[in-house]
């Protein structure tokens, strides 16, 4: 048996994993993995075992008498059902008792898959579930994760991504160059100044001959050193202008490159990536992640190459004037790298409680404010302003003691700081009494000491920094990684003209694929055809013609377009000629002919408004202010319903599909704009193949065929009258709605 993934939990104590193997008794382990209640659904743990044979679950406490196993080809139905906190993992043998497992409801996603992988090894199919399931910590270090299945900045491996990151930088190899002699002239300004005023102290100020005579020399060497100072500080100045350019123009450059390859693959991918996360998760990628990337590229990194090559002048330096005060000065630095860790790991989780203070805070106001009328419809001004009052203290109470806790480090390092200041002059001051340096080379090394004091002070908060920017990019590159759509599949067969036939041929699928919502469909639409889809909500009529558009793939079976499986058709071809009207469409920020004109962007303006005249949408844009210049708004928000939904018919009469999709696209508007809608309806579906969701039934009376779902199946299919005088499900259907409709005529 092909088996493509498993899934295998590791137990946390010995005792279990010798439990575990004795259960399997040698046997290929494909799936293992615990669950957090025993068989009487109360908090335990017990671990299903599944091999090639078996099904096996291994009660760890042994309280249920032992293990219970049935074998694999005796499963007659694995049944996962959710219940109220939790669920339950029901395994239906030919003979006897179901083997049950029951979970908190924060294990759903597991056993989804463990029932579709027992599904699969029941069919005699190779296993292929999803073992990445949604991850709250850390894998590695266990901490809680920024988001869920995201990256640990704790683990990221900085190296690697720096690397990467690194291979967005190639492009631009001159301008790194000319930045690299500017960061060195950078640091060679900041070292030279305190070996200059150790000349001015020891040639000058204080000299070996101050005689009289040694005056003029003095002088000029004065204003010489004076010189060189100003020199110094005009050349650090173009050096730092050229770098702080260079370093801005190539961080805006990397991360607009790099947000611009994230957007494109965004656009590119399926909608399965889309259902696994939260548009708002994505978004951070391209704002929040990109613009932590574009902090370090611009301020973090300069900080880094020049503070690094500082440290290592410095000690140079140090080394050369004296290497025995050096080693004095480091005295305080161990204790400063140890203090610097961990209050920054301690300042980490007060950063964290501030920002989610501060989210917080902003939803209450947001939720409220727009929620005003709400607030003061139920007079609960009192209640909301209580409310702000307790986040507003929160966040209070958090700043005050991110606050002092920042006062007490930097006091810290001051006093540490400090006592290199008092290594320095009391040591080094005796060596200048006993003539063992000069004045002028321990002033150098108080300058020194506070430049090499400085960077140590941030190194941890640094490293936190460089963390947090590394987590975001590989965010990023999580997502630029990501399988797209296949939308330049080589082997995929052109078909630059499709005739409309639509075949279903014993076609399965469900999103959770342990849950199959639609169930072995057959089902024939002729080209120029027009069929209804009805049923009950949840049966599957949108998942259904979501197979058509390839939005995802089935599970079993096929979709024949003009008799080729659907997956082997270039998928631009075929999007490019399936056109869909939605319940809620969406239009875009810009004018009413810019949506007009979205599905054919090359359309003339009398193009744009012969659609618009189809759609019976020409003469309320000729009624705006600005006809079809008119600005919609965000969503199409400065529009009616009926507005929007004409504009939505007008873009697919433009795009002039072969298939058109028209999902309840009337379900929302009154009496009279449904009549209008019905009308362009009518005259967009003319010689094209049309599959059509309707909430009203009524509207579906000009269908040639009514297919009627239930339970994912294919229950009745006729025309509308066939299905009445049949007096099933249909029939049942509009008997329903009528009634509702005469009680709804009744109220008003």
């Amino acid at each position: 048996m092909q088996t493509l993934a498993r899934m295998t939990e590791h137990p946390r104590t010995e005792s279990t994993g010798r439990l575990l193997d004795h259960a399997a008794d040698g046997e290929e382990v494909l799936i293992q993995v615990s669950t957090d209640l025993d068989e009487q659904a109360e908090f335990g743990q017990r671990w299903l075992v599944v091999t090639p044979g078996r099904v096996i679950v291994v009660p760890v406490d042994g309280t249920d008498g032992g293990l219970l196993s049935v074998a694999v080809v005796d499963i007659r139905h694995v049944r996962n059902e959710m219940l109220v906190g939790g669920g339950l993992l029901a395994i239906e043998p030919v003979r006897g008792d179901a083997l049950e497992v029951f979970y908190t409801a924060s294990m759903a996603p597991k056993f989804a898959e463990v029932a579709r992988g027992l599904e699969q090894l029941r069919d005699g199919r190779p296993m292929s579930i999803n073992p990445e399931l949604e991850r709250m910590r850390c894998a590695r270090c266990n901490r809680l994760l920024p988001e869920k299945n995201g990256i640990c900045p704790a683990c990221v491996h900085k190296l690697a991504t720096l690397r990467r990151i690194a291979s967005y930088v190639l492009p631009y190899r001159w301008r790194v160059l000319v930045l690299g002699l500017a960061a060195a002239a950078v640091t060679a300004a900041e070292l030279l100044p305190p070996m200059i005023t150790r000349r001015i102290v020891d040639d000058v100020l204080v000299p070996a001959d101050p005689s009289p005579d040694s005056m003029d020399a003095r002088m000029e060497t004065l204003g010489l050193l004076v010189l060189a100072l100003i020199g110094v500080r005009l050349s650090s100045w173009v050096a730092e202008w050229m770098h702080g350019w260079i370093m801005a123009w190539m961080g805006a450059r990397v991360t607009a490159d790099i947000r611009s390859q994230l957007y494109r693959r965004m656009e590119m991918l399926s909608m399965q990536f889309y259902d696994k996360r939260q548009v708002g998760a994505l978004m951070s990628r391209v704002t929040r992640d990109a613009g932590r990337l574009h902090e370090f590229l611009v301020d973090g990194l300069p900080y880094l190459v020049i503070n690094g090559l500082m440290v290592l002048g410095i000690l140079g330096f140090l080394v050369y004037l004296s290497w025995e005060l050096s080693l004095y000065i480091l005295v305080p630095v161990p204790l400063m790298l140890f203090w610097g860790a961990f209050f920054w790991k301690r300042m980490r989780r007060y950063f964290h409680r501030w920002g989610e203070s501060w989210e917080k805070l902003t939803e209450r106001t947001n939720e409220a404010l727009n929620g005003i009328r709400v607030v003061k419809a139920f007079a609960q001004e009192k209640r909301e302003i209580r409310s702000f009052s307790a986040v507003n203290r929160d966040l209070r109470e958090v700043a005050v003691a991110t606050q002092l806790n920042r006062g007490i480090f930097f006091a810290t390092m001051s006093f540490l700081t400090g006592l290199g200041v008092l290594i320095v002059w009391l040591l080094g001051g005796r060596q200048v009494l006993l003539e063992q340096i000069t004045l002028g080379t321990l002033l150098a090394f108080y300058s020194f000491m506070w430049m090499f004091y400085g960077p140590l002070e941030w190194v941890a908060q640094v490293n936190t920094w460089m963390s947090q920017s590394f987590a975001g990019a590989e965010r990023i590159f999580e997502v630029i990684d990501a399988l797209p759509e296949a939308y330049d599949d080589p082997g995929a067969q052109r078909l630059p003209r499709i005739h409309g036939s639509i075949r279903f041929n014993r076609v399965s699928f469900g999103y959770d694929k342990s849950k199959p919502v639609l169930r072995d469909i057959d089902l024939n639409v002729e080209p120029g055809e027009m069929i209804g889809l009805v049923g009950r909500s949840g049966v599957g009529k949108t998942t259904l013609v979501n197979l058509v558009t390839r939005f995802y793939d089935v599970d079993q079976g096929e979709i024949l377009i003009d008799g080729i499986d659907i997956r082997q058709i270039n998928l631009r071809d075929l999007r490019r000629q399936i056109g869909i009207v939605s319940q809620d469409p969406v239009l875009f920020s810009g004018t009413i002919a810019d949506n007009i004109g979205y599905g054919n962007p090359g359309a003339s303006f009398q193009d744009i408004m012969d659609a618009a005249r189809i759609a019976n949408a020409h003469n309320f844009i000729m009624a705006k202010s600005d006809a079809y210049e008119t600005q919609v708004g965000e969503r199409g928000i400065g529009l009616s319903g009926g507005e929007r939904q004409r504009l939505a018919i007008a873009r697919a009469v433009l795009h002039d599909p072969r298939i058109l999709i028209l999902d309840e696209a009337t379900s929302s508007v009154d009496v009279e704009t449904e009549t209008q809608i019905q009308q362009a309806m009518a005259k967009l579906t003319r010689g094209r193949t049309t599959i059509a969701i309707a909430h009203r039934l009524s509207t579906l009376r000009h269908a040639q065929r009514i297919v009627v779902l239930d339970h994912g199946r294919i229950v009745e299919t006729g025309s509308h009258a066939e299905l009445i005088a049949l007096g099933g499900v249909f029939s049942e259907l509009v008997r329903l709605q009528k009634e509702a409709d005469e009680i709804i005529a009744i109220r008003n």
